[in-house]
C-alpha cells in the first residue's frame, strides 16, 4: 500500500509540474511527437502495403505467367534495345496451347485507355482491355452479373461489353446496365455483364475502372500492332514451375530464335511486384526508422535536460519531503514519472497525428493502423522517458536533505 501510495503522490506531483508549464512541456516533447508520428505512419504504410498487395495478386490470377514485350522489372533493362524488339501475335497463344503438356489456359489481351459513353453520361481514362473469350478464367474475375462473351462471339466480332463496378456507377446511376448500349471508339456496343468490385490495385490505379471487349472487337476500333500480352495458366504451381521452361522454349521456337540469341520476349510473373514491394518497403523502414531514432534520440536529450533544470528548481521542495520522510526511492520515483508522463504525452499527441496522416493517406495510396504499432508507440515512449530520465532522477533521490534545504 505504501508502494501504491507514493507512486500516487508521485504521479499527481509530476501532473501538476506539467500543468504548470504547459508551453515548456509541449516544446520539449516535440521531438518525441514527431518520431511517434513517423513510426506509426512508416508501419501504417507498409502495413497497408502488405494487404493491398495480397488482394492486388488476385487480380493477377494464380499460377499465371505473363508473355509481352516489356518486362515488368525494369532493373538493367536498355529500353532501346526492348523497343526494337518484335511484338506478340495471337497466333502464338494457339501455337504454345497446341504445344504445350503443361498449361491449362492461354489468353491473349490488349489494352488501352478510352472514353466510354451512355446517353449525356461519359467516364475518361477508362482502361479498356480487349481479349479473348477465357481471359476471366486466367485472372480469377467474377461476374457479378450477366455473363462473360463466348468464343463463338470472339470469332464473329461481336460489339458486347463486360464493365467494371466503377463505370455502372459512373454511367448508368440506378439503372441496370445489362442490353444498353454505351460508345467506344465511335462504335455501339451492348453491354451483356458487370464484372465484380477488384478495388485498386497496389494502392494506385481504380481496377473497377475497366472494360473488356472481345479482341476481335478492339482490333476492328484500334488494331493489334502493338501491347499484345499473352497469358499462361498453369493448373498448379509444379507445373507452373515445369512449364514455364518449356512455354520459353516454345516462344523461341515461334521466334525463330537462334541457339546463341537471347529471348527477344519478357516473362512476367507476379512475384516480380512481390521483389519489387519488398525492395520499397526496405527503403521506407530504413529512412523512416533513420529518422524516428534521431528524433527520439533528440527528444530524449530534450527531457534529460528538462528535467535536470526541473530537479533544480525543485531543490528545496525535494529537500523538504526528504525532511519529513520520503526516501530517495520516493524522490527517484517522482522524477521517473514525471519524464515517462512527459514522454507519452508526447507518444499520444504523435499516434493521433499518425491517425489523421493515415486516413489522408488512405485516400491516395493505402495505410492502414493496427493496435500493435499504438502500443509500440506506448513502449517506446517509455523507454525513452526511463532511460533519459533516470540520470536527473537518480540526481534528484542522491541530493543531500540539507544542502537541499539550504538552497535558494
Amino acid at each position: 500500500m505504501k508502494f501504491i501510495s507514493s507512486i500516487q503522490e508521485g504521479l499527481k506531483i509530476a501532473l501538476h509540474a506539467l500543468k504548470t508549464n504547459k508551453l515548456r512541456a509541449f516544446l520539449t516533447t516535440l521531438c518525441i511527437i514527431i518520431g511517434i508520428t513517423m513510426v506509426t505512419v512508416v508501419d501504417t504504410v507498409t502495413t497497408g502495403m502488405d494487404k493491398t498487395f495480397d488482394n492486388s495478386m488476385a487480380m493477377l490470377g494464380q499460377n499465371v505467367v505473363y508473355i509481352e514485350k516489356w518486362p515488368w522489372d525494369g532493373d538493367g533493362v536498355k529500353w532501346w534495345e526492348i523497343m526494337n524488339r518484335k511484338e506478340m501475335e495471337v497466333e502464338y497463344a494457339e501455337f504454345i496451347e497446341s504445344r504445350s503438356r503443361y498449361t491449362s489456359t492461354v489468353a491473349v489481351s490488349a489494352n488501352r485507355s478510352t472514353t466510354i459513353r451512355y446517353k449525356d453520361n461519359s467516364a475518361e481514362g477508362v482502361g479498356l482491355q480487349g481479349s479473348t473469350h477465357n481471359f476471366l478464367d486466367i485472372q480469377g474475375l467474377d461476374m457479378d452479373s450477366g455473363r462473360m462473351f463466348t468464343e463463338s462471339e470472339v470469332r464473329s466480332r461481336s460489339n458486347v461489353v463486360i464493365l467494371g463496378q466503377s463505370l455502372v456507377s459512373a454511367l448508368f446511376e440506378q439503372e441496370n446496365p445489362e442490353g444498353k448500349t454505351v460508345r467506344i471508339g465511335g462504335q455501339k456496343f451492348t453491354v451483356i455483364g458487370v464484372l465484380t468490385k477488384q478495388g485498386s490495385f497496389l494502392g494506385l490505379g481504380d481496377s473497377d475502372n475497366r472494360v473488356i471487349i472481345p479482341i476481335t472487337s478492339y482490333e476492328k476500333i484500334y488494331g493489334l500492332k502493338y501491347g499484345l500480352q499473352l497469358s499462361i495458366k498453369f493448373p498448379d504451381q509444379t507445373a507452373l514451375e515445369e512449364g514455364k521452361y518449356e512455354v520459353e522454349g516454345l516462344m523461341r521456337q515461334v521466334r525463330q530464335l537462334e541457339a546463341t540469341e537471347e529471348n527477344d520476349f519478357a516473362m512476367n510473373e507476379p512475384d516480380t511486384f512481390k521483389e519489387q514491394l519488398a525492395g520499397i518497403k526496405n527503403g521506407i523502414y530504413m529512412g523512416g526508422f533513420l529518422l524516428v531514432g534521431l528524433s527520439l534520440l533528440i527528444g530524449g536529450i530534450g527531457i534529460m535536460n528538462i528535467m535536470f533544470v526541473s530537479v533544480k528548481e525543485r531543490t528545496k521542495e525535494i529537500g523538504i519531503r526528504k525532511a519529513v520522510g520520503a526516501k530517495s526511492w520516493e524522490i527517484l520515483a517522482q522524477f521517473l514519472i514525471e519524464a515517462i508522463v512527459l514522454s507519452l504525452l508526447g507518444g499520444i499527441i504523435g499516434v493521433l497525428i499518425a491517425a489523421g496522416f493515415t486516413f489522408m493517406i488512405d485516400q491516395v495510396f493505402t495505410a492502414q493502423m493496427n493496435v500493435q504499432v499504438v502500443l509500440l508507440a506506448v513502449g517506446l515512449c517509455t523507454l525513452v522517458g526511463v532511460t533519459f530520465g533516470f540520470i536527473p532522477a537518480y540526481k534528484a533521490a542522491k541530493s543531500d536533505p540539507i544542502e537541499s534545504l539550504r538552497f535558494e
